[in-house]
Order: structure tokens, then C-alpha cells, then sequence
């Protein structure tokens, strides 16, 4: 019923910046928790950020606080991740996620929805 479609991955230089945007399809969005986990070749699937359904709640991975910052704009059923100072280590496949409650979540099982992924490199 959910459909999630990444966007605005690419090729960055170490200290630069990326926006990344998940568009979400469907009839249901507004009430929904949403997430952005990330995944690097031979790496377990990790959390990066989380967004209560009001946006009033958000959490972030100890790597990412400070530099990274998610957002929502629930009447375009958009999520953003703004990625500031990016490293070489941020390097991976970033997914968008999407929970049915209104609470955050911050494992991958916890989510119902999830996107194709976006490739972000980031190079030295």
C-alpha cells in the first residue's frame, strides 16, 4: 500500500553535503514514524536517523549527531536527510523506512516499509 523512493544520493568529497529525499506513495503517511538506516557492502543494515509522525521527535545515531538532520513535510508525504560535513565512512546505501505507529523506531525489524536505497560515496 506504501510505496518509498529514495533520491539525491551521489559522489561527494569528504566535508561536503548531501540532501537525500524519500517520497512516499499511498494512502497513509501522516500517521507514520519514519527512518533513514544505511548499508555498507558486508555491513549489517544500521540506524541513522528517526522521525516521530508530528516531526516534534527525532533521534540520530551516535555517528551522525550533529551532521546529519532529518526532517518531514507530511502534507507533501516527504522525508529529507540533510547530511552536512560527510566523511569517507558515511559511505553506503541509504534507505528510507517506514513504521505503522506513530512512535520511532530504531531497529530494522521495527520497520514495514522500506525504499530501494540511494548509493552516497564519499571520497578523500
Amino acid at each position: 500500500q506504501v510505496q518509498l523512493v529514495e533520491s539525491g544520493g551521489g559522489l561527494v568529497q569528504a566535508g561536503g553535503s548531501l540532501r537525500l529525499s524519500c517520497a512516499a506513495s499511498g494512502r497513509i503517511f501522516s500517521s507514520y514514524a519514519m527512518g533513514w538506516f544505511r548499508q555498507a557492502p558486508g555491513k549489517e543494515r544500521e540506524f541513522v536517523a528517526a522521525i516521530n509522525w508530528s516531526g516534534g521527535i527525532t533521534y540520530y545515531a551516535d555517528s551522525v549527531l550533529g551532521r546529519f538532520t532529518i526532517s518531514r513535510d507530511n502534507a507533501k508525504k516527504t522525508v529529507l536527510l540533510q547530511m552536512n560535513s560527510l566523511k569517507p565512512e558515511d559511505t553506503a546505501v541509504y534507505y528510507c523506512a517506514g513504521r505503522r505507529t506513530a512512535a520511532t523506531g530504531r531497529e530494522v525489524g521495527e520497520y514495514d516499509y522500506w525504499g530501494q536505497g540511494t548509493q552516497v560515496t564519499v571520497s578523500s
